[in-house]
């Protein structure tokens, strides 16, 4: 994939000296879809539209412009989730997995089996807080029935609700599952402490006890409840709130990114736990989408003579674009101390074993090309065209890109000596 981008990079930038935008234009949408992640990109198709006639016309600021507003919408956007369910199903619990907490955290959702939840109740995430779940209560008592609850809780504030059962969906589940679709809201049924029952079929019946047959039989059952009920192609995950690699946890996140408009993907997916590799990679292919439109804004405002001066590559900015990165991974400070604490050893010990920390590492070069090489950057800024849209593109293309790989090469390591510990 990087390979791709590369190319295109460089494609950009050499087509751009010839003004040959009408091929750069016929390219970009290609090569766009071979970056973004799995789970879909940051740019919605109207504006990969725009940007797409911008090049046709030979409008770098349009393409500027462009996505420049995307990203900046998608840095920007609030995320509002819903959750919903009757007491003891496993809300708190839930709420706190995505907002990668444990139970123990002051900032946490109380868990417990007694309904305190009479009003909807926020929980800001500890790292974005544009992003802020609500714990709903059930439906079906006397403040929050079916026919008034959406009214009632506001429903048009949400981007999409989670509907949880610890056993049986209810009849007032499906009644507001419908309400839902009816108003333009996704829904999403989840299945809560799926653990809990397989450690007592496990136990109950130690011979005949298979654990993909079991789940396959939860499975089934959920659903031939739900359309019993009324809900018409339900689908259900099967989730554990305290193993979030688990079962269906992965599934549902990638879903949920999937579906969301495109501007607030960003949030959710820097948002995911770190529970996985395939979590972090999810996480790295956003970003490193991200880069790749960054650089292609700093190739084409370096068109424009002594822009770079102004809107260039900049050193406190890189830095702070790496601290960024380690607070996306786990790996800023408040984050180390919690996982130094959990793995009962010191954050010094951590810090030496990972390599995200040291920026002028990544930055200092004193040799004589990187000298010349500085010279030459400094006349072509002065002078703007192609050459000073090369040296800006791939210089912020490739340090942040080189940023983004170190610090999920450490995440990973992280991620490694915490499971090793969890085995002990």
């Amino acid at each position: 994939m990087e390979t791709g981008m590369d190319q295109f990079l460089a494609f950009f930038l050499k087509n751009a000296k010839g003004m040959n935008f009408q091929q750069l234009a016929t390219e970009f949408l290609p090569h766009y879809s071979s970056l973004v992640s799995k789970a879909g990109g940051i740019l919605s198709p109207e504006t990969l539209s725009n940007i797409q006639k911008a090049l046709q016309d030979g409008k770098l600021k349009d393409v500027v412009d462009q996505i420049h507003e995307a990203l900046t919408a998608a840095e920007d956007a609030p995320l509002e989730v819903a959750v919903i369910g009757e007491s003891g199903t496993g809300k708190s619990s839930f709420i706190n997995a995505l907002r990668g907490l444990s139970h123990e955290a002051q900032e946490s959702a109380k868990v417990g089996v007694v309904e305190t939840t009479m009003d909807k109740t926020p929980y800001q995430h500890p790292k974005y807080p544009k992003v802020t779940f609500w714990d709903l209560p059930g439906t079906g008592t006397p403040n929050f029935l079916p026919d008034t609850y959406l009214e009632r809780v506001g429903f048009a504030n949400y981007d999409f609700f989670i509907i949880i059962s610890s056993s049986r969906f209810s009849f007032n589940d499906a009644v507001l599952a419908e309400k839902i679709k009816d108003v333009g809201k996704k829904f999403y049924f989840v299945r809560t402490k799926v653990d809990s029952d397989l450690y007592n079929e496990e136990k109950t019946k130690p011979t005949f006890f298979k654990k993909e047959r079991v789940l396959q039989q939860i499975q089934d059952y959920c659903l031939a409840n739900l359309s019993e009920i009324g809900v018409s192609e339900p689908r259900v995950f099967l989730v554990s709130n305290f193993d979030v690699n688990a079962f269906d946890f992965p599934r549902l996140e990638e879903i949920l990114l999937k579906e969301l408009p495109a501007h607030k993907r960003h949030a959710f997916a820097l948002l995911l736990p770190n529970f996985s590799d395939a979590a972090i990679d999810m996480k790295r292919d956003f970003l490193r989408e991200k880069i790749w439109l960054d650089a292609m804004k700093s190739a084409a405002l370096s068109f424009v003579p002594f822009m770079t001066f102004f809107s260039g590559f900049d050193l406190p900015k890189q830095e702070a674009c790496l601290k960024d990165y380690r607070k996306y991974f786990g790996l800023d400070d408040k984050s180390i101390e919690e996982t130094a604490e959990k793995l009962g050893t010191s954050v010094q010990d951590i810090r030496a074993y990972i390599k995200c920390w040291d920026f002028w590492s990544f930055v200092k070069d004193d040799s004589i090309p990187a000298k010349v090489t500085h010279c030459v950057e400094s006349f072509c800024a002065v002078k703007g065209g192609p050459t000073a849209s090369v040296i800006q593109g791939l210089k912020v293309y490739f340090l942040r890109l080189k940023f983004l790989n170190t610090v999920v090469d450490d995440a990973k390591l992280l991620l490694r000596k915490i499971e090793t510990a969890n085995l002990a």
